[in-house]
């Protein structure tokens, strides 16, 4: 019985090691700071026109555009392919300013 419990609180310890790492290995760093920045259509009709939202961007602007932008490419690969986006409100807009010390770029998937 003592094994048993052992072993599963092994596996669940190494469970959430194996969470933890995975989410490090897929940030990248801008300018040395690792921003938050999520992904996601605006509507269900127009999965083509996305959003993201870069957290922290007053730590650095430049640095969080740049994220939003990653952010942008990876959504439109994910989604459609492609990488080549037609920016709305996009990170070479240098009025474009966050909000709440959140960055919100926004654009459109296009085919090549």
């Amino acid at each position: 019985m003592m094994a048993r419990t052992l072993i599963l609180v092994t596996c669940a310890g190494l469970a959430l090691t194996a969470c933890t790492n995975r989410n490090k290995d897929d940030q990248f760093a801008f300018n040395g700071i690792h921003f938050q920045s999520k992904s996601d259509e605006v509507s269900k009709d127009a999965r083509d026109r996305f959003f993201v939202n870069v957290k922290g961007a007053n730590q650095d602007l430049a640095a969080a555009r740049e994220a939003g932008r990653y952010e942008g490419t990876r959504y439109c690969i994910a989604e459609y392919g492609t990488s080549r986006i037609e920016w709305v409100v996009g990170p070479e807009n240098e009025a474009t300013v966050p909000v709440d010390d959140v960055l919100r770029l926004e654009g459109i998937c296009r085919p090549l």
